[in-house]
């Protein structure tokens, strides 16, 4: 008798590109993986949860802002198509005005269960289409360009993040990684959330 398939990590793509803030992308990298990690730890010969993926427009180093250099996993030609894409922020004006990443962003958001940005990462998911009306937020620096931008988009102040369901945006750098561990919480249970927060003693209540 044949065994059962071994279910596949729901892909999770992080989009990086010059200048973009080093925790927005972080923070994710290490919620994310971290939750598989403690999954693993807590199921014994479980396959990997969550598979993550840097990916930019192409493989040459990315500068982060204040100067880390990151190296992208993938480009837009060979990243395995996301579950979960992520957008961080940053100084998000060139990559969100460039076509070939808002082609990218939009396409792989239209085959995502969830699409999120943190800080104002949420300009380049609008720039995109990918958020194109409903409650969204951004950080609190940056929500009147967002409104100015995007009138369309219903900007939330004063919250850390906002759920539209397969919309998800987050303020800023703290509220990005609880945006994230909300996530792990909706994919895979409250219980590895809280796990994964512990992990990584990071404070975390599952209101936003």
């Amino acid at each position: 008798m044949n065994a059962a398939p071994r279910p596949a990590p729901l892909q999770v793509a992080i989009l990086v590109f010059d200048e973009v803030e080093v925790l927005d992308l972080g923070g994710p990298y290490e919620v994310f993986t971290t939750a598989t990690r403690m999954h693993q730890r807590l199921q014994p010969g479980s396959p990997a949860l969550f598979a993550v993926q840097c990916v930019a427009r192409t493989l040459q180093p990315v500068r982060a802002r204040a100067g880390l250099q990151v190296l992208p996993d993938a480009d837009f030609a060979t990243a395995s198509a996301p579950d979960v894409l992520i957008v961080p922020g940053g100084v998000v004006d060139a990559a969100a005005a460039c076509p070939t990443t808002q082609a990218w962003v939009a396409g792989a958001a239209h085959g995502a269960q969830i699409s999120a940005s943190v800080c104002t990462g949420a300009f380049i998911l609008a720039a995109a289409g990918v958020l194109t009306q409903g409650p969204v937020t951004t950080h609190w620096e940056d929500i009147a360009d967002l409104r100015r931008q995007f009138p369309q988009l219903a900007v939330q102040e004063n919250v850390r993040w906002v759920d539209q369901g397969a919309r998800v945006t987050s303020a800023g750098i703290s509220a990005g990684i609880d945006m994230c561990l909300h996530l792990v919480g909706r994919l895979a249970g409250l219980p590895l959330a809280e796990r994964t927060a512990r992990q990584m003693d990071t404070p975390w209540t599952p209101q936003p």
